[in-house]
C-alpha cells in the first residue's frame, strides 16, 4: 500500500466522499458517500442491494476519492477492495459512527442497510497550499 497514512485523515473528516464501482460490463459508476475509518480500513453504508451494493457483491475493486471540507483544492484518493460486508444488527455501530462523524447524532433509520469495509491497497493524499 503506498501512502495510507497521508490520505487517512482525509477520510476521518466529515467530507462526502465519492465511492467508484465496477460495473457488470468494466464501466465505472461513481456515487457520493459518507465514509469513515475503522483502523486500517474505509467503511461506507449503504442501502442494501442497490446498484453500488450488487456491483461490489460481483466484483469488489472500488476507487475512493475526497477534498477537504475546508480546502477543496486538498484532496486524497484510495484505490483498493471491499473486503467484508456486514449487514442488519450488526452493522449499526458502524452506521452510528459514520453518521454521527457527519450529523453530530447515530442515523435515524435503522434497517435496509450495509457496511462494506475497504482495504486500501493504493493511497494518495496532497495538501495544496494557495
Amino acid at each position: 500500500m503506498s501512502d495510507w497514512t497521508t490520505a487517512k485523515p482525509y477520510f476521518e473528516a466529515p467530507a462526502v466522499a465519492h465511492l467508484a464501482t465496477l460495473m457488470r460490463d468494466g464501466s465505472p459508476h461513481s456515487v457520493p458517500v459518507w465514509v469513515g475509518v475503522e483502523g486500517e480500513l474505509l467503511s461506507v453504508f449503504i442501502e442494501a442491494g442497490t446498484l453500488k451494493d450488487r456491483n461490489l457483491l460481483r466484483d469488489p475493486r472500488v476507487a475512493i476519492s475526497v477534498t477537504a471540507v475546508d480546502d477543496p483544492l486538498s484532496m486524497a484518493f484510495v484505490r483498493g477492495e471491499a473486503v467484508e460486508r456486514i449487514d442488519g444488527g450488526r452493522a449499526l455501530p458502524y452506521i452510528d459512527r459514520i453518521a454521527t462523524l457527519y450529523t453530530g447524532k447515530p442515523y435515524e433509520f435503522r434497517r435496509g442497510f450495509a457496511v462494506w469495509l475497504i482495504e486500501p491497497r493504493k493511497a494518495w493524499g496532497r495538501a495544496y497550499e494557495s
